[in-house]
């Protein structure tokens, strides 16, 4: 029997931080769909959590909230005990956590870029390190970084850098595990409809931004939490080392 095989055989358990937002809850969600446990992470969003692991219960899945900063390395190894512990090891991780803070390069205060790297980026490094020590053969990561680092938006260029610096630790971790039988690739969404995007943005704006993707439209968390679940499961594990840009052709 295979890994594969041997992964198949038994449940699936997944780590999604971030878990309580928008994007992270509809890939917890669809993780769960898929038959996968899901351990759903938050760090401030502990009540939306437990929502995303109640949906998932009711539609007959399996999931536990569990809390934690990213960028601590002590609590995010609770966060893998905690799957071990519920559910027997971990063979996925997603890594959705991240926070955006939009000022042009002149304006940009040190100290918002300091801890959006932080978060984006040392959280990225820390969650990526563990999955790397822990994930089961036949294990997926996948880090999410952005379209923008291809979009080159004023006001963007210190969110694009750390999802740049994502990028690069995902791409260079994918050939670190060779022999491991463990896929590592990151999701770069285009602008998505979540209340984190659309809030302040005016009606003209959203439209605007909606309007330069040739599908006319802005994603949804499902489409982002669909591509995601593709690079999870069997039928992703033949793409490594990749970012697949999820944005209905915008960049």
């Amino acid at each position: 029997m295979t890994s594969t095989d041997q992964s198949a055989a038994r449940t699936r358990v997944a780590i999604v931080t971030g878990g309580s937002g928008g994007i992270g809850g509809a890939v917890a969600r669809a993780l769960a769909e898929r038959g996968t446990a899901v351990v759903v992470h938050y760090s401030g969003g502990a009540e939306r959590a437990e929502e995303v692991v109640a949906s998932i219960r009711e539609a007959g899945g399996e999931a536990v909230a569990a809390g934690g900063d990213v960028a601590d390395e002590v609590a995010m190894a609770a966060l893998f005990d905690t799957a071990e512990e519920h559910f027997g090891g971990v063979d996925v991780v997603v890594n959705t956590a991240g926070i955006m803070l939009l000022a042009p390069v002149a304006e940009m205060s040190l100290d918002a870029f300091d801890r959006m790297h932080r978060v984006n980026v040392r959280g990225a490094f820390v969650v990526s390190q563990l999955a790397a020590r822990r994930l089961r053969r036949g294990g997926a990561l996948i880090n999410f970084s952005t379209s923008v680092t291809r979009l080159q938006q004023p006001a963007y260029a210190a969110y694009a850098a750390t999802k740049g610096a994502v990028e690069a630790m995902t791409l260079i971790l994918a050939r670190e595990l060779r022999g491991r039988d463990i896929t590592v690739n990151a999701v770069a969404p285009g602008p998505t409809a979540t209340p984190l995007f659309l809030d302040g943005k005016s009606p003209e704006l959203v439209d605007r931004i909606a309007a330069a993707s040739p599908l006319e439209r802005l994603g949804t968390p499902e489409d982002i939490a669909r591509a995601t679940a593709f690079l999870a499961g069997p039928e992703g594990r033949w793409i490594n080392g990749q970012v697949l840009f999820s944005n209905g052709g915008a960049a």
